[in-house]
């Protein structure tokens, strides 16, 4: 009898050991493979059993949660979705998240490592941290002043601080309600079949995420190369340009849009935008100090991130003379986003120092204690200190005595370039037009905002469309609103 006994001892005492060593090869062996097995919903129903984190314009959320009751308890909601869509993105039980909530993923759902109270903490408790906070560098009231100015047309707007980097602005038109993503419903699967197959494409983030030709922007990076490698040393001088200009081995003869530009200098090209006189400058300033200067202002970046990623502006580096005349007044294969060309601005109205923009400016804990933080990073020096003086200067009489009149804001020092891109096969689609400013409040040692606007339907006729009609007066808003903004002296 007690052999039977001890057999039977021995055999349960296997059993438990073949659970144990089953139990171990589940929880480790397979664990990676069982989290993401798509039937296992836990890490879901995890992710959604509490409140989101928020995203916080001016220390005000701009973000919420709805407690549904159902399995995926929590969802998203959002303030004034539409407006700062291309800040916040979505967050979405069926198709994920993006933009800042995908960036910041980890601190709003509450999973990142450094919210916990103890150094892996959560590992031996298997517990979720609160979702934390995240602050932006965005100025509310430069956000609806742009919203609001660019009326519902497409295109898009960045205004940044040009001593630190931070985006003070950030929209695209027409825009969405993040809304609409959050929830498991059908109504919410036809959402998405109708914004992804909007004609407008109101979920593209036109600010970072598409790329347009620059048009006559682009000549503050031409005038920069010219100027800083020796081509022009004096911004009074002929330039010994003919109007029109034939392009370098080639029958095509390029013109202009206003008349004066004939042998005109520097300035007077600048002022009226000659388009002539820059694609020969860019001819004679040469490939490698343009492909040069467009890098160092950031173009041909492909890692950019805000932390969000950006897409990549594009200066071709293996261009043919006619190609890279072309080029410097911003068209051919040149292409760049609203941030970009923000960025431009702010490096010229920084005395030519490039900082990395960014839109977080701390992350924290539920109830507040710091994350992390951001601060101002030089990228690298774009232009010499004197040739930034220069462009400013320029750049003011745009605004004071050229085409862009429509950015003058009262009391302000404001610097500007208008620029109307054409695209399209033969250039047929209704031009883009641009804008690119600064302005410096009389009370301020350095200008406090540089600014991009890109209208792509401008409400006017083809021909009549400019950088300086339909753009200007949006940027005039955004630097109007940001230099009154109650904020500013604690960006």
């Amino acid at each position: 009898m007690t052999r039977y006994i001890r057999h039977a001892s021995a055999f349960c005492a296997l059993l438990l050991l073949a659970l144990l060593v089953n139990a171990a090869r589940v929880q480790v062996v397979d664990s990676a493979a069982l989290d993401g097995n798509p039937a296992n919903r836990r890490d879901a129903i995890a992710r959604y059993a509490q409140p989101r984190g928020d995203i916080l314009v001016d220390g005000r959320p701009v973000t919420g949660s709805k407690d549904t009751g159902e399995q995926l308890r929590y969802e998203r909601t959002y303030h004034n979705g539409p407006l700062y869509a291309p800040v916040t993105g979505f967050a979405s039980q069926l198709y994920g998240t993006t933009f800042l909530e995908n960036a910041e993923d980890g601190v709003l759902s509450g999973t990142d490592p450094m919210l916990a109270p103890l150094p892996l903490w959560n590992d031996f408790t298997r517990a979720r941290n609160p979702g934390g906070k995240v602050e932006t560098t965005i100025v509310g009231a430069a956000q609806r002043a742009a919203y609001s100015a660019l009326g519902g047309k497409r295109g898009a707007v960045a205004a940044v601080e040009p001593a630190t980097g931070k985006i003070l602005a950030l929209v695209s038109t027409p825009s969405y309600d993040p809304e609409r993503l959050s929830g498991t419903g059908r109504s919410v699967a036809k959402a998405w079949t109708t914004l992804n197959g909007g004609r407008d494409k109101p979920m593209l983030n036109r600010a970072i995420r598409r790329t347009y030709p620059p048009g006559s922007t682009f000549k503050v990076v031409t005038a920069a190369a010219a100027l800083d490698s020796g081509a022009v040393t004096d911004l009074d001088a002929p330039t010994k340009s003919p109007a029109p200009y034939t392009l370098p081995g080639t029958n095509t003869k390029l013109n202009n849009e206003v008349e004066g530009c004939t042998d005109a200098s520097l300035r007077h090209a600048f002022k009226w935008s000659c388009n002539t006189v820059f694609a020969k400058l860019g001819v004679d300033t040469g490939l490698g100090p343009m492909a040069d200067t467009a890098r160092k202002f950031g173009f041909n970046d492909s890692g950019s991130r805000i932390p969000s990623p950006v897409s990549a502006s594009y200066f071709d580096t293996s261009l043919d003379k006619a190609q890279l005349a072309l080029s410097a007044i911003g068209q051919y294969e040149t292409r760049a986003t609203p941030l970009q060309m923000a960025m431009v601005a702010a490096a010229v109205a920084n005395g030519g120092s490039l900082k990395t923009p960014y839109l977080v400016e701390r992350t924290t804990t539920d109830d507040g204690d710091v994350v992390a933080a951001t601060g101002p990073r030089t990228v690298r020096q774009a232009i010499s200190p004197g040739t930034a003086a220069r462009l400013r200067e320029m750049m003011r009489e745009v605004v004071e005595k050229g085409t862009g009149a429509n950015a003058a804001v009262p009391g302000a020092t404001v610097g500007g370039k208008t620029g109307t891109a054409q695209h399209g096969i033969d250039n047929a689609g209704t031009p883009y037009a641009w804008f690119v400013s600064w302005a410096q409040s009389p009370k301020d040692p350095e200008p406090s905002v540089a600014v991009a606007v890109v209208v792509e339907n401008a409400s006017a006729d083809r021909g009549d469309i400019s950088g300086g009609g339909s753009a200007a007066p949006v940027a005039k808003a955004v630097m109007e609103a940001v230099l009154k903004s109650p904020r500013r002296d604690g960006l």
